[in-house]
């Protein structure tokens, strides 16, 4: 297959990095082949046409394993999410740039398929602004902890599909979502903007109760638990069913931020997004998101350094397309 001097052929070690490549099943690589040499033979036919490629771009190849950026979803938002590819379910990769066809990486059915039908989430982490100081002056009684326990009840229960684990001052927050595979009838179930909806209620929530204002932060990404409940419940033992790499990622955006406050580098905010939650936020036109507020910080599991956007939820929901 792909035996043509027009045709490059790259290993593992050489995809290009930060250019545009579409990752295709195992299954369309003879169709591929023959479409694409009788192109270059004939001059006419379109490879393009043949099964269904997910566009990515290479951020990091590593020993075993390829770090991407995978675009599940670019007509409706700008969706990007950090995907690991390991470089034993990479079959071929090949590209054509003098007719304009660019790196296909071909890659195994099976890891694909799951890629498309596994679940993903959003995580959020909600702190009480000058809980400490409540506490020394003895204003967090616990019949106000109690009502606030009670209102966060109420909240989660209208949002079945979002775990709320709270510690009185502080809450984190999961969801599990889909990015949609037509080929099994799964729909995309990505909404990020609930969050801004959800982070407003619980917002007035502490005001209300505790007389103290929150701030949030936000990230999304993989989730190795898919396939499971949202949360793990036994008798005595709570599991979040996923890693602590999202905890971190949202601590180390938390910390990055408090530092640029002491430094007087930005104003404390309501919320601190990670770029790519932020950039998948389905924003009007004319916010013109590229150009708001935001400061790096050092990712977890990225190739390089990130950044963290940061806003107020009014802003943000206002902004809201729909």
């Amino acid at each position: 297959m792909f035996e043509h001097d027009a045709i490059k052929k790259y290993s593992s070690n050489e995809i290009p990095i930060n250019d545009e490549c579409l990752l295709m099943s195992e299954i369309y690589m003879q169709d591929f082949s023959n479409a694409l040499v009788y192109t270059l033979e004939s001059k006419q036919g379109n490879p393009y046409e043949v099964g269904y490629a997910g566009d990515v771009i290479v951020r990091r190849i590593n020993e075993n394993s390829i770090d991407m950026s995978w675009y599940p979803n670019h007509f409706t938002r700008f969706h990007e999410v950090s995907i690991i590819v390991p470089k034993d379910k990479i079959k071929e990769c090949v590209g054509c740039w003098e007719y304009g066809i660019k790196p296909y990486i071909f890659v195994d059915k099976e890891w694909l398929e799951q890629l498309y039908t596994r679940e993903y989430s959003v995580f959020a982490l909600i702190d009480a602004i000058g809980a400490k100081n409540a506490i020394r002056n003895n204003l967090l009684t616990k019949e106000k902890l109690i009502v606030l326990r009670n209102n966060l009840d109420a909240l989660a229960v209208e949002h079945e599909d979002i775990s709320f684990i709270s510690f009185a001052d502080s809450l984190i927050l999961k969801s599990n979502w889909l990015v949609g595979y037509f080929h099994k009838g799964i729909k995309c179930s990505y909404e990020p903007e609930v969050f801004l909806w959800i982070i407003k209620k619980i917002q007035e929530i502490y005001r209300q109760t505790l007389a103290l204002e929150i701030y949030a932060v936000l990230t999304q990404g993989s989730n190795q638990y898919y396939g499971e409940p949202l949360t793990h419940i036994s008798k005595n033992h709570i599991c979040l069913n996923s890693l602590g790499i999202p905890f971190a990622e949202l601590m180390a955006i938390e910390r990055s931020a408090k530092k640029a406050i002491r430094d007087k580098i930005h104003p404390p905010a309501e919320v601190y997004m990670e770029e790519q939650y932020y950039h998948s936020l389905n924003l009007k036109l004319e916010f013109k998101e590229n150009m708001k507020s935001k400061n790096r910080y050092e990712a977890i599991m990225k190739a390089d350094d990130s950044f963290y956007f940061y806003s107020s939820c009014s802003e943000l929901a206002s902004n809201l397309a729909r």
